[in-house]
């Protein structure tokens, strides 16, 4: 399959998928309450039709308005955030999926009649990859409102077994390349991703899987929650703001009559699964338990240097693409495999997990690189320098085109509502 080949079937089907997030919702569940983490599941697919009309199509044929009156509505830095609920601003969902599949297809006509330029491809990769992020966001809503879960794959898959594997992997210090090089080389990457550089990294032992529901219901049972010295003063502020029946514990989780505790998936309350992933968690949270348990959480340049190794890997595992074998991505499993599962994509130093499942906060403020340029769209990074935090991987609903061991995603720490979850380093 040739590079463009592969264009035209991330395409497809990342316009499947979208369709599969929309298509089961009825009217009233399409109309969502407002909330600051997601939007109206129709603006969202709007706007990810606005964003393949706008830098795509007009940059290649000509500034053509595909649904005239209505650029202001679909560009997030035109409309407010919340004007986005404002009764008779989005267009009925009709309307809406009318002109999302006239972009959609007109985007894949361009893409078979004939050999794109590198520029073409470049737009391509970019758009399509904004709309795998859109992906994400539509499904963390659906968690959210509590709505069914996706059915992305057509029906259950077996969830992999657990291993073995457990403790800490020793990386060596020394030179580490950390980013992805210049566009010229051909590669994508995004510009905050850009440009990549070398580091040196001291040495340090970093947990070959992620901090587990059994292992976070020990500091929550411990009274994590209620020691005000575990928590800074950022920390502190987020749990006086929280609801209190959720003050003492990770969203989504609630404690039964019994003491057992349970956790929401999407529309259904399930028995805590301990030797999975602990998911939901903001990064106020993770420290904490850091600190309860004597340890860190690993800076960006550790995390990275872990999954790539002294080879600067694209995945923990090598060079070659994602496969379900070796990661949850997707939208497949939804965190509900163990910890210890998916040894086929271990890294070289034998960490387990470090792509899918969970974004896994680092230390990090997210900064750019010393050399940074702003990309083609100006707002994919500068607007979240500084006060949002690192983190790393990709989820179980990030879509497995979009993600590498370089990639760079940006959350406010106090975030729940997304896949967070985290690894620990020794101090």
């Amino acid at each position: 399959m040739n590079c463009q080949e592969e264009i035209v079937r991330e395409l497809d089907e990342v316009d499947r998928r979208a369709r599969a997030l929309l298509d089961d919702l009825d009217d009233s569940q399409l109309a969502v309450p407002y909330s600051r983490g997601i939007n109206p599941p129709v603006w969202e697919l709007g706007h990810v039709a606005f964003f393949y009309e706008y830098f795509l199509l007009r940059e290649l044929a000509g500034n053509h308005a595909r649904m005239p009156g209505y650029d202001d509505i679909w560009d997030s830095f035109e409309i407010s955030h919340k004007h986005r609920w404002t009764p008779g601003v989005v267009p009925e969902k009709s309307r809406m999926l009318e002109y999302y599949g006239g972009v959609i297809a007109e985007a894949r006509q361009r893409l078979t009649r004939g050999e794109i330029s590198g520029k073409e491809r470049y737009l391509f990769r970019y758009v399509i990859h904004h709309h795998q992020m859109h992906l994400e966001s539509l499904i963390w809503a659906r968690q959210t409102l509590g709505y069914p879960k996706p059915d992305l794959h057509q029906g259950e898959l077996a969830v992999p077994q657990a291993s073995c594997v457990s403790g800490d992997a020793k990386i060596d210090g020394g030179e580490f390349f950390i980013g992805k090089p210049p566009l010229s080389s051909g590669e994508f990457s995004f510009d905050n991703e850009r440009p990549g550089h070398r580091v040196e990294v001291d040495p340090f032992e970093i947990s070959k899987t992620l901090v587990t529901n059994g292992e976070f219901l020990q500091f929550v049972e411990g009274g994590g929650y209620q020691n005000e010295k575990l928590w800074d003063f950022g920390g502190r502020c987020w749990l006086a703001d929280r609801p209190e029946e959720v003050r003492g514990m990770p969203e989504y989780w609630r404690r039964e009559d019994d003491g057992s505790f349970r956790h929401r998936k999407f529309d259904r309350w399930e028995v805590l699964p301990p030797d999975a992933p602990v998911l939901h968690v903001s990064v106020f949270e993770a420290e904490a338990f850091c600190r309860w348990s004597g340890r860190r959480l690993p800076t960006e340049q550790e995390w990275e240097a872990a999954a790539r190794g002294t080879g600067a890997l694209d995945f923990p595992w090598g060079r070659t693409a994602i496969a379900s074998s070796k990661v949850d991505m997707d939208g497949t499993y939804f965190g509900t495999a163990p910890a210890s599962a998916f040894e086929e994509g271990a890294s070289e130093s034998g960490c387990l997990q470090m792509v899918g499942t969970a974004w896994e906060w680092t230390s990090n403020q997210f900064l750019p690189y010393a050399g940074f340029e702003i990309d083609m769209y100006h707002y994919m990074s500068v607007l979240q320098f500084g006060d949002h935090r690192v983190t790393k991987g990709g989820s179980c609903a990030t879509s497995s085109g979009l993600i590498r061991n370089s990639y760079r995603q940006a959350y406010l720490p106090g975030r729940t509502d997304v896949f967070t979850g985290f690894r620990t380093c020794a101090k």
